[in-house]
């Protein structure tokens, strides 16, 4: 049985097999090694710069960087190269650098490690959480190029459809949680509530064997466009649906639905916000402008699916949702790196951005407001990092945020991502705190009345159990006896790659 691995691991995509009950995330395979680089634990080291570029196998000259819009520097160089430059990052950049200066030597040895990436993986803070939770569960590493794809307008290779894990070994279960608008699962009637029963003829609730993963993976993860057979249950529990769906590549919504709820609620508004990627900007003006026209007097902010990205993006909504008089002069976040100064120019202090800021709405544009004193915010364990920020930012000026849900991830952190010979590179480098100081909440933030999901009702039905307490919290300023559904049901865990579970600056 392959071993199984946590769904924020360090992994490549493309590499190698691993169990379906978590995730395709795993260490690239093979690589040579040059000469060893001649440092060692807590000696001086190479500056990062010096070292940077210097790659084994460069990309040809002239390959433009679409952040830059200018050339990559890349020179021949050779996996030693490669190694060097990872380790004097980290000591120069890494929030925790002091964490590994301190391991074993031998750990450190480059020559251990077959790839930069294996090297990568080790370069890390070993500790824990004060409940016991790895420090560092956010270190990962992606193709540049997948990467710049994702970040910019939010691209990847797949059905539309988000899976979820509610067991993890066998008899497992399999559920979709929702789909994208005209996309190929959508299109073929697979709805929110569906468990997978088998893909590409395996089994996806016992298959056990190393052959049997593969396959699973390969059609539940493609990483190139393709045809795969699925089978699920529908969520009536009564009838399956063998469906053939076309992988290919599909742009998500940031902003899967908005509007007002239905009479008697029809002074609520309602956002399943999924994603902080550039799009969002665009996506966000529009949901909240609509709103705003619409004189709402509540928002209910579903953010249970949003694993984070563009930190810019969350200051935007926190403003768009309290509006100028109580964000005025103040910072949503104020930023914190390691003791060395790695980032000399970098603002520290983000504010409340009240203009757009050129991802995808013209910079300067005024964005439109809600300028409410309190919002109701649906969470579970995939509310990660950037949409954490967004509560966090908020309590900071006083708006009362309403939780609702389940605990978040729990990553107050933040990242540079940082390419180096067609791999980008993310490693903690900041600490994020809100203008009262305060983010500590690295084992997540707790919710006001903790609810679980409800797969059984679309998501913005009133009857929802989320959202259905959060109408009750609004009614009677109290939270729901017991929640709607009972809190013995095991908390899902998203199947989604690091990438989708970051907070990061551009």
């Amino acid at each position: 049985m392959p071993m199984l691995i946590d769904a924020r691991s360090s992994f490549r995509a493309a590499a190698c097999a691993v169990n379906l009950a978590i995730a395709l995330l795993l260490n690239a395979c093979g690589g040579g090694n040059g000469p060893a680089p001649n440092f060692g634990v807590g000696g001086q080291l190479p500056s990062a710069a010096s070292l940077a570029e210097k790659c084994q196998a460069p990309r040809s000259a002239g390959t433009i960087d679409p952040e830059t819009g200018k050339p990559y520097g890349d020179v021949a160089g050779s996996v030693a190269d490669e190694k060097a430059w990872l380790r004097a990052w980290t000591d120069e950049t890494y929030l925790w650098y002091g964490d590994v200066r301190a391991l074993d030597a031998a750990v450190l040895v480059p020559t251990r490690y077959a790839t930069p990436i294996d090297y990568f993986a080790v370069l890390k803070s070993p500790l824990k959480t004060s409940s016991g939770a790895p420090k560092d569960r956010f270190h990962f590493t992606e193709d540049t190029a997948v990467w710049q794809g994702l970040a910019n307008d939010g691209a990847s290779i797949g059905y539309g459809a988000q899976f979820a894990i509610l067991a993890s070994s066998p008899p497992r279960k399999t559920l979709v949680v929702y789909t994208q608008a005209d996309s190929p699962a959508s299109r073929a009637g697979v709805a929110r509530g569906s468990e997978l029963l088998s893909a590409d003829g395996v089994d996806a609730i016992n298959a056990d064997s190393a052959a049997d993963i593969t396959t699973l993976n390969a059609a539940v993860f493609p990483q190139q466009i393709g045809r795969h057979s699925f089978t699920f249950l529908d969520p009536d529990g009564a009838h399956s649906r063998t469906v053939t769906l076309l992988a290919q590549s599909i742009t998500e919504a940031s902003v899967l639905q908005s509007g007002t709820l239905p009479a008697p609620q029809q002074d609520v508004g309602y956002i399943v916000f999924n994603h902080h990627f550039a799009t969002a900007e665009s996506e966000l003006v529009k949901a909240i402008g609509t709103l705003q026209s619409a004189h709402v007097s509540d928002l209910v902010l579903d953010m249970r699916y949003n694993g984070g990205g563009l930190l810019d993006i969350a200051s935007e909504l926190a403003y768009m949702i309290a509006g100028p008089a109580q964000t005025g002069g103040k910072f949503f976040s104020v930023i914190q790196f390691n003791d060395r100064n790695p980032f000399p120019g970098a603002v520290t202090q983000t504010p409340f951005y009240d203009q757009a800021r050129d991802f995808s709405v013209a910079r300067g544009t005024p964005l439109p407001h809600l300028d409410l004193k309190r919002v109701y915010v649906l969470s579970e364990p995939g509310t990660c990092s950037a949409s954490e920020a967004v509560i966090n930012g908020l309590r900071g000026v006083d708006v009362d945020v309403v939780q609702i849900g389940g605990v978040t991830c729990g990553k107050p952190y933040g990242f540079f991502p940082q390419d180096n010979c067609s791999t980008t590179y993310f490693s903690i480098q900041m600490h994020l705190v809100n203008a009262k100081g305060f983010g500590d909440y690295a084992d997540g933030i707790a919710p006001t009345c903790p609810a679980a999901d409800d797969l059984s009702h679309a998501l913005g039905d009133p009857n929802e159990s989320l959202l259905a307490d959060a109408l009750t919290y609004r009614a009677t300023g109290s939270c729901a006896v017991g929640g709607k559904v009972a809190q013995t049901q095991p908390a899902l865990s998203l199947i989604r790659s690091p990438m989708r579970e970051i907070g990061y600056l551009r």
